[in-house]
């Protein structure tokens, strides 16, 4: 896997939510070898014990239940660890979302969606008041799932600092998953005064809110871009299909490339699948944003 990357011409990799624990030594021996280097792990990696397939959602720091907190704190630990060992500076993490026990407003909105496909939907009159009403909802009911996610956070904050890794919180893609994008300041602002904290930004998750006329995806990046880590570079199609090779898709990356820094870790990620040819071509496109 790892000689398979410094063949598509890549020094550094993210190693994901996807890597098995049968996986390890060779990722080990890989950088012992100096294949490549991993500049981000993203939690939960290694994967819990037979866990095979990708489970970034699977310990949710918002969830009701005590024991499912639990483990999101003791895994996320675990995955601290790994990352120190390969020297990679920062955890990418989800942070739970807004759930309903009874008629989620959140299945309007995907049978809208899938009932009304279309490139953009800022002119849309129904899906604007849908919108709004789902939001209200949701900020209705997010305080206690917020008030545990932020709790959570707080437990691993020690260790990450002790680790030398820092937590790099992810915007999301779908409308109930925290933080909401209004919502980064304060939950930055929850948490201690130089906490091993920042912002990671995935440019697929925000085309897509953007589409759906919840964001200004530049607006978004450049007010966290002080706080950013890195980012997840994929592009989105009309359909709102991601995690596609750059500059096939809607995303203006020249336009997004003004916020980057040489300390920020830029994570090609495409979906499963994609031909090497394409992840090549992502890779040249990336770097010639970056030598314009």
């Amino acid at each position: 896997m790892m000689q398979e990357m410094a063949g598509l011409g890549f020094t550094h990799v993210e190693l994901s939510h996807g890597v098995r624990i049968t996986l390890i030594p060779g990722v080990l021996k890989a950088l012992e070898e100096g294949v490549v280097k991993v500049s981000s792990c993203h939690n939960f990696c290694p994967l819990p014990t037979g866990v095979m397939q990708a489970a970034p959602n699977l310990f949710e720091p918002s969830a009701h239940d005590k024991r499912e907190q639990a483990q999101w704190v003791r895994h996320t630990k675990r995955s601290l660890d790994f990352a120190a060992q390969l020297g990679a500076g920062v955890l990418v993490c989800h942070l739970g979302r807004v759930t309903f026990a009874w008629f989620s407003p959140l299945r309007k909105v995907q049978k809208y969606l899938q009932q009304h496909p279309r490139a953009s939907y800022a002119d849309d009159p129904e899906w604007l008041r849908l919108r709004d009403r789902v939001m209200t909802r949701l900020r209705e009911r997010r305080p206690p799932f917020w008030e545990r996610m932020v709790a959570n956070v707080h437990e691993v904050l020690e260790y990450a600092a002790q680790k030398g890794v820092r937590l790099g919180f992810e915007n999301r893609e779908k409308l109930g998953e925290l933080p909401f994008d209004a919502d980064f300041d304060p939950l930055f602002a929850a948490l201690p005064a130089g906490a091993p904290v920042g912002y990671w930004h995935d440019t697929g998750h925000a085309a897509i809110k953007e589409a759906l006329a919840l964001i200004d995806h530049d607006q978004q990046l450049a007010h966290q871009a002080p706080r950013l880590l890195g980012c997840h570079l994929h592009d989105v199609d009309a359909a709102l299909h991601d995690h596609l090779p750059i500059g096939t898709g809607r995303i203006d990356f020249a336009r997004l490339r003004r916020h980057w820094r040489p300390e920020h870790r830029l994570v090609v990620e495409l979906k499963p699948g994609t031909a090497p040819e394409a992840v090549i071509a992502s890779r040249r496109a990336v770097e010639a944003l970056l030598a314009s």
